[in-house]
C-alpha cells in the first residue's frame, strides 16, 4: 500500500450495530422503529397546534417549535441507517457519508443543548423579571437566540470531519456502533489521533459545562425568586411552569452525561449497554419532549384534544 498517507484506502465503514447483542438486532429495531415514528408524529403535532392557536405564539413556544424541529432532524439523521443495519443487514456506509452522519448527529445534539438554555432563559425572564418579558424576549431576540445557537454547533462540529479526513485510513474498516460517532470513527485511524481525541472531549466538556452552567444558575435565580413569593399557590404556578422543562432537561442530559463518562471511565460497563444509551439518548429525548410538553402544557393540551376529538372540546365549552 506505500506510505502515502494523503489517501483513504477505506473507502466505506461497516457498522456492526450493537456489539453481542447481534442475535437479538430485529427485535431491536422494533422500539427503535417506534421511537423514530412517534417522535415524528409527536413533533409534528407539536409544530402544527402552536403554528394554528394564536395564544401559543409566545417566546417560550418558539423555542418549543425549535427544539421539535431539531428533535425530528436528530431522529432523522440517526434511526434510519439503524433499521437498516438491524432489519435489513445494510451495514456498509461510504467513508463521506458516514461522516456527514457524524456532523449532523453532533451538530443536532449541541443545538438541542443550546436550545435547553434559552428556554431556561425564558422561564428566568418570565418568574424574575415578568413585567420586562415582553420587552426582553421580543420575536427577533428569540430568531437571534436560536442562530446563536445553531451557529456555535455548525462551527464547533465542523473541525471533526475535517481534522478525520486528514487521518490515513488503511485496514480497519469495522465501527463497532450503530450509527457513525466521533471516537468510534476516531479509532480507526492508522496515525496518531491525539488532536482529534482531544479536540472531542474539549467540544463535549465546553458544552456540557456551561449550558449546565447557565441552565443550573437560572434556576437557581428562579428558586431564590419563587421562595420570596407570598402565597403557596402563587408559588405552585410559579414552578409548574418550569416542570416540563425539567423534565426535558433530564430526559436529554441524563443519557449523554452517562454516555460521556461511560465513554471516558466506565471501562468495565459492556459495550453493548454504551451503544443502548449512546442510541437511547438520539431517540428518547425527540420522543418524550412532545408528550411531556403536550401533557404540562394546559394550552397545548387543550388544542391537541381539539385538534382530534372536536366534539370533546365543544362539550366543554
Amino acid at each position: 500500500m506505500g506510505d502515502n498517507t494523503t489517501h483513504h484506502y477505506i473507502s466505506s465503514f461497516f457498522l456492526v450495530g450493537i456489539p453481542g447483542l447481534q442475535d437479538f438486532q430485529c427485535w431491536i429495531g422494533i422500539p427503535v422503529c417506534l421511537l423514530f415514528v412517534f417522535s415524528l408524529l409527536g413533533n409534528t403535532v407539536i409544530i402544527v397546534t402552536i403554528k394554528l392557536e394564536p395564544d401559543l405564539h409566545q417566546p417560550m413556544y418558539f423555542f418549543l417549535c425549535m427544539l421539535a424541529v431539531n428533535d425530528m432532524a436528530l431522529a432523522s439523521s440517526a434511526a434510519p441507517k439503524m433499521l437498516g443495519i438491524f432489519w435489513l443487514d445494510d451495514h456498509w456506509y461510504d467513508f463521506n457519508i458516514c461522516l456527514a452522519q457524524m456532523y449532523f448527529i453532533h451538530t443536532f445534539c449541541i443545538i438541542e443543548s443550546a436550545l435547553l438554555v434559552a428556554m431556561a432563559f425564558d422561564r428566568y425572564v418570565a418568574i424574575c423579571i415578568p413585567l420586562r418579558y415582553v420587552t426582553i424576549l421580543t420575536s427577533p431576540v428569540v430568531i437571534r437566540m436560536g442562530l446563536v445557537g445553531m451557529t456555535r454547533a455548525v462551527l464547533m462540529v465542523l473541525p471533526c470531519p475535517l481534522l478525520i479526513k486528514r487521518l490515513p485510513y488503511y485496514t480497519k474498516y469495522v465501527i463497532n456502533h450503530a450509527y457513525c460517532e466521533h471516537m468510534a470513527v476516531v479509532k480507526l485511524a492508522s496515525a496518531n489521533t491525539l488532536i482529534n481525541r482531544a479536540y472531542g472531549i474539549s467540544v463535549a466538556l465546553t458544552v456540557m459545562t456551561l449550558d449546565l452552567g447557565l441552565i443550573a444558575t437560572s434556576y437557581f435565580k428562579i428558586l431564590q425568586a419563587v421562595f420570596r413569593l407570598s402565597s403557596q399557590n402563587a408559588r405552585s404556578k410559579a414552578l409548574g411552569t418550569c416542570a416540563a422543562h425539567v423534565c426535558t432537561i433530564l430526559v436529554s442530559y441524563t443519557p449523554a452525561l452517562f454516555s460521556f463518562l461511560t465513554h471516558r471511565i466506565g471501562k468495565k460497563v459492556p459495550p453493548s449497554v454504551h451503544i443502548l444509551f449512546a442510541s437511547m439518548y438520539l431517540l428518547v429525548p425527540p420522543t418524550v419532549n412532545p408528550l411531556v410538553y403536550g401533557v404540562k402544557t394546559k394550552q397545548i393540551r387543550d388544542r391537541v384534544v381539539g385538534l382530534f376529538f372536536p366534539k370533546r372540546k365543544n362539550s366543554k365549552n
